[in-house]
């Protein structure tokens, strides 16, 4: 038995049988069939999970089910006063000792006052060396560093091999000369000339 249809492009009649009609048909029931069984099998997953949870343990401490409404929550509370962040003074490039002042002042009281510039420069036995000079201001990058009313410049590339530096003064029988006690430094040559970190 074959049944007349109309095609929708042509607007002629599609003769299709029996046959074909009804294998469709079975494939939607098969369909149907298999979607039950999948919504039956999720039915039985969910009674095996809600089994699981009764008889664990940690049931209580799992997340809660995002199919219920939140819980609604008791009186709002006052709002906590947050704690302020404390900023800890930064620390200082270099310190000066009592006898390095002493010195930069006696310094900065000559006629033609000039202020003291400390760089590090490749040199010597361990590979840097500090270099002191006099300059009248200060470089465009150069920090800054003022201590009981002493003013110290500090070049920009050297602030990494001198941070956290102590700069003291030795007057002895032999030499007279600032010297440095750097934590950064990791050896230095016998002479003291150099360093390196």
């Amino acid at each position: 038995m074959i049944l007349n249809r109309l095609s929708i492009a042509s607007r002629r009649p599609i003769r299709m049988p029996v046959a074909s009609l009804m294998a469709r048909n079975t494939v939607l029931q098969q369909y149907r069939l298999t979607h039950q069984q999948n919504a039956h099998q999720t039915q039985l997953d969910d009674d095996s999970n809600n089994d699981f949870m009764a008889t664990n343990k940690w049931a209580k401490h799992s997340l809660p089910d995002k199919s219920l409404p939140p819980a609604p929550s008791p009186e709002p509370s006052i709002p906590k006063k947050r704690r302020r962040r404390q900023l800890k003074p930064l620390k200082s490039v270099i310190t000066l000792t009592p006898n390095a002042i002493l010195h930069l002042k006696q310094l900065m009281q000559q006629p033609d006052p000039k202020l003291i510039r400390i760089s590090v420069r490749n040199r010597g036995c361990s590979g840097l060396s500090y270099h002191l000079e006099y300059v009248s201001h200060p470089e465009k990058f150069d920090e800054q560093v003022e201590q009981d009313g002493v003013k110290v410049l500090i070049d920009s590339k050297a602030l990494f091999s001198i941070i956290g530096s102590e700069m003291d003064w030795i007057d002895d029988k032999l030499s007279s000369k600032f010297v440095f006690k750097n934590p950064n430094s990791k050896g230095s040559c016998g002479c003291g000339e150099s360093f390196m970190v």
